[in-house]
């Protein structure tokens, strides 16, 4: 612990409520909105919620308890936690590092695109044909797959402006800027978002897109993939295993419940999803009653959702269509930026803990090349399809992987016990050895998802993207992120002699 005590004085949240809001703005992000309805109504609608649930009592729950206890315990950004934790496993918290980077840079392009799109709903800039103008008009999408400099002005300064934004308040510290930042938009997204369901549910048509969303398909259940799909959601929507949980549990009084708060932020953020899903079928049953076609037929996911349905939707409104158009993006705008911030904290606090630079010289030094790559990528007419490649596969083979591989170490390790004990001694939920049993158990989960989706992808490829476009920005990206991550946990630490 020599390297602990050595380390500058830490930064922490003024109390548990900041923290708590600062999680659930983590957790809460544009999956939330424009995946979960969807993977609900294809995995057996309201059967699905079954599944569900038993992913959030064992996987969810469980390692978001095991990312606290590390971050908590250890007082560290991910790479110097997991050192501290055990010296060879802190390629574990560089891999999460450089996971966090490349979703930086092509979430801030979707945070900029909600950005303009809330602009737009002030006047239905779209027109009649929402994806004509999405692809067309707005992006420019070139019409081959690959990386080009045909800069797009419409892309490029909303961009530039969510990185200003972000820099600028990543830069006042965690409590100035990340807690605050929090307790002021989560509260806002929560009403806002509110707002737009309560509208949905009034919409002619509503009841049949709730229908379609939690009529059960009991059948469904039978199938080991849809139980997969809820595993995977649980996981990808509660910010797990990537780095930013131990980091915030790092900032947090060393005596907080943390079992009681990953509880409070487990179901809150389960409780937007589900909230989510009401608002999103409820719109998708008005704008299919208005086509004359059934729910089935209009349901999409994603940035066909976002971009496209929805405006679909705003224009079809009876009335309050420009203020609905507004809540929306709005929330898309707001549940981004809590989650894009919490992604660069990651790496900014690694960056603190490796170098000892000052709070305002490590955000810049992290963000503002990030911030050029940004927008080099994704500021073209190219962007779109790279952004699709690395999302997958950072999500697939980045994610999934370093959890896989980590929760292994940790399990042989026989760190479980530990960390436990930690957790015990400050918090009102006891861990007993149940919850070393469900770590162990979600291991296996996770080693099988990995494995399923990797022989997925190499006999089927993804979206019918060329091999050599998969080769660099797919496999060649997860490949290096892992070369990469080994080669910085080779690097001594300031503090060390």
């Amino acid at each position: 612990m020599s390297e602990q005590s050595q380390s500058p004085k830490r930064e922490s949240f003024a109390g548990r409520g900041a923290f708590i809001l600062a999680a659930i703005g983590s957790a809460v992000g544009l999956g939330n909105i424009w995946r979960f309805p969807y993977v609900a109504y294809d995995n057996g609608g309201g059967a699905f919620i079954l599944p569900y649930l038993v992913a959030l009592l064992t996987a969810g729950i469980p390692i978001l308890f095991l990312d606290y206890a590390i971050g908590h315990k250890y007082r560290g950004s991910a790479p110097l936690a997991y050192r501290r934790l055990n010296r060879k496993f802190e390629i574990f918290g560089w891999w999460q590092v450089l996971i966090s980077i490349v979703i930086a840079i092509y979430y801030a392009v979707i945070i900029g695109w909600a950005a303009s799109y809330t602009y737009f709903a002030l006047t239905s800039a779209w027109g009649d044909d929402p994806k004509a103008f999405f692809f067309g008009e707005y992006l420019k999408m070139a019409s081959d797959v690959g990386v080009g400099l045909d800069f797009v002005n419409g892309i490029v300064f909303p961009l530039l402006g969510v990185w200003i934004l972000v820099i600028t308040l990543l830069a006042t510290g965690v409590q100035k800027g990340v807690g605050k930042v929090s307790v002021i938009l989560m509260p806002l997204l929560t009403a806002m978002f509110s707002i737009l369901v309560l509208y949905s549910l009034f919409l002619p048509g509503a009841a049949n897109g709730l229908n379609a969303l939690f009529t059960p398909d009991w059948g469904k259940l039978a199938q080991p993939s849809v139980w997969i799909a809820a595993y995977g959601q649980i996981f990808f929507s509660l910010s797990i295993c990537f780095g930013i949980m131990v980091t915030y549990a790092s900032y947090i009084k060393p005596k907080t419940d943390l079992s009681g708060s990953g509880l409070v932020v487990g179901f809150a953020n389960s409780s937007f999803e589900i909230l989510a899903g009401i608002g999103v079928f409820s719109a998708l049953g008005f704008m299919a009653q208005n086509m004359g076609k059934e729910v089935s037929e209009v349901v999409t996911s994603g940035i066909g959702l976002a971009f496209i349905a929805f405006p679909t939707i705003i224009d079809q409104m009876p009335v309050g269509s420009t203020l609905i158009g507004v809540l929306f993006f709005g929330s898309l705008l707001f549940a981004g930026i809590t989650s894009l911030i919490s992604i660069l904290e990651v790496v900014i606090a690694a960056v603190q803990d490796k170098t000892h630079f000052p709070r305002v010289k490590a955000t810049l030094v992290v963000c503002i090349p990030l911030a050029i790559l940004s927008t080099v990528l994704f500021g073209t007419a190219t962007g779109l399809p790279l952004l699709d490649v690395l999302d997958k596969f950072v999500n697939s083979f980045g994610i999934v992987a370093v959890a896989f591989v980590s929760l292994l170490c940790i399990v042989f390790s026989g760190s479980l016990k530990p960390l436990a004990e930690h957790i015990n001694n400050i918090s009102s939920f006891k861990l007993g050895k149940t919850w070393q049993i469900v770590i162990t158990g979600t291991t296996i989960v996770l080693g099988y998802m990995l494995v399923s989706e990797l022989i997925k992808v190499i006999n089927e490829g993804y979206e019918g993207y060329p091999s050599w476009f998969l080769g660099i920005f797919g496999y060649g990206m997860s490949i290096a992120l892992i070369i990469i991550a080994g080669v910085l946990s080779l690097f001594k630490w300031k503090q060390e002699k």
